[in-house]
């Protein structure tokens, strides 16, 4: 099925049967949990084959209890989402009434990218249904077991009349992002994105792009180095580093990098359990460990699984501007938390900011620079999956917001309902108009 048959199929079961109301929703959401949970075994399974190595324990918690989890959230909190909000009335209107409502865009577009490919999937097609849409999914093709596992999952749980699913490769997904969806959700690169955003323009399709960013973590004079050394490899660990959040940059203020590096080692975390996800993306992280000074923290694994490694790398170098995506680490030493702040405001806004050791003065100097970028302190990565905290980026990292109510609310139309009553004070200004109310402008002018 071509992009463009999956929307003309979708938009006659819309013209045929119209929006879900809540009963069907809150249903079609138990459903998706339902048909998640069941699948767990063969999602882990198909996702480590086609990864030829990735942690089980990686998959169950990001990509099937994070997704099944979110579709109970929004289940249990979808009637009070739904319900229309009471507008104020100037009072030259009254007695008019007025409220705004939230009624379904109609068919959302979503391109999951491959390192959560579930998860990416899902998540966004979770507050789509909840908001009364249709979906179609376009999975990513680096995954294609992975894909035809998805769509699966979809004709299960929603049926082929609220969901599709269309796989293929680079020319599917080009002709998927001009297609004139109501709504197209995008996850992947910066540089991807920039397309998706060109493909879209002509239909001015309404646009949620999630994109990358190189996170820095400030590690600051109050941080207890071990720890968190600790939490920042956790963080970078997971997935083998492959999360958009992941950290990227650490920014060393009042720490030498020799310490840090002692404070990695013993941290004991040196191996992903997670390949990186090809042959291909091993050959680009490669060049960008050229010019750097690099220290593994271990020895490489079987596959492509490769070894937490350090580095440090002068200004020019590659590492220090494209965003890594993988089990490196740049560092850098700053001799103030306003030069490492300075350093953050230079480049384009990340997806997150992660500081260890902030006190509440430092905490809020980063927040004033961080255009739109979370502030996260203590630990790494973890935030994207509360349910009920909205997650998008700003700029370079992306627009538009997910999860929760700001999803339901992403994939709504906000439409106004106004009653009028048989009189106001308004109505004295309507035509013809007579000398009163020439004296009454006057009035009013002063």
């Amino acid at each position: 099925m071509t992009p463009a048959e999956a929307l003309g199929a979708l938009r006659a079961a819309e013209a045929r049967d119209g929006a879900p109301n809540l009963k069907q929703r809150r249903a079609l959401l138990a459903a998706l949990a339902r048909a998640v949970m069941a699948r767990s075994h063969d999602i882990m399974a198909v996702v480590d084959a086609e990864y030829e190595g990735r942690a089980p324990i990686e998959t169950l918690l990001a990509d099937v209890l994070l997704v099944a989890d979110a579709a109970r959230y929004v289940r249990r909190n979808l009637w009070h989402w739904m319900r229309p909000r009471r507008v104020s009335v100037p009072y030259p209107f009254w007695p008019a009434r007025a409220r705004e409502e939230f009624v379904p865009k109609g068919v959302v577009g979503i391109m999951a990218p491959w390192n959560y490919p579930v998860q990416l999937a899902l998540l966004p097609a979770i507050d789509a249904i909840a908001a009364g849409n249709r979906v179609c999914v376009k999975p990513s093709e680096a995954l294609p077991r992975t894909a035809g596992l998805i769509a699966d999952i979809l004709r299960d749980a929603w049926g082929d009349d609220v969901a599709l699913c269309v796989q293929g490769g680079a020319e599917v997904g080009a002709d998927f992002a001009a297609q004139a969806w109501d709504h197209l959700v995008f996850t992947g690169s910066t540089a991807t994105g920039r397309k998706i955003m060109a493909a879209a323009a002509p239909n001015l399709t309404p646009l949620t792009l999630e994109l990358g960013g190189k996170c820095p973590v400030l590690v600051l004079p109050g941080a207890d180095l071990k720890r968190a050394a600790r939490d920042i490899l956790a963080g970078k660990a997971f997935n083998a580093g492959q999360t958009c959040v992941a950290p990227d940059t650490v920014l060393l203020v009042g720490h030498g990098m020799q310490a840090f590096i002692d404070a990695c080692r013993e941290a004991g975390i040196g191996l992903p359990e997670t390949g990186v996800i090809n042959s291909t993306r091993v050959t680009q992280l490669r060049r960008l460990m050229v010019g750097a000074s690099l220290t593994p923290l271990a020895e490489g694994g079987p596959g492509r699984r490769m070894a937490l490694t350090l580095a440090e790398a002068p200004p020019e170098a590659a590492i220090c501007h494209e965003e890594i995506f993988g089990p490196i680490l740049l560092m850098r030493e700053e001799t103030s938390l306003q030069l490492a702040l300075a350093w953050v405001a230079e480049r384009p806004a990340p997806l997150a900011i992660y500081l260890f050791g902030a006190t509440p003065e430092e905490e809020n100097q980063a927040a004033r620079i961080a255009r739109g970028s979370a502030i996260i302190t203590g630990r790494t990565v973890e935030f994207a999956g509360f349910q009920a905290l909205s997650f998008g980026g700003s700029g370079d990292s992306g627009f538009g917001r997910r999860n929760g109510l700001a999803g339901f609310q992403e994939f709504s139309h906000r439409r106004a309902r106004v009653n009028h009553g048989k009189f106001s004070l308004s109505r004295l200004f309507d035509q013809p108009r007579g000398k009163a109310i020439e004296r009454l402008k006057n009035f009013l002018a002063k």
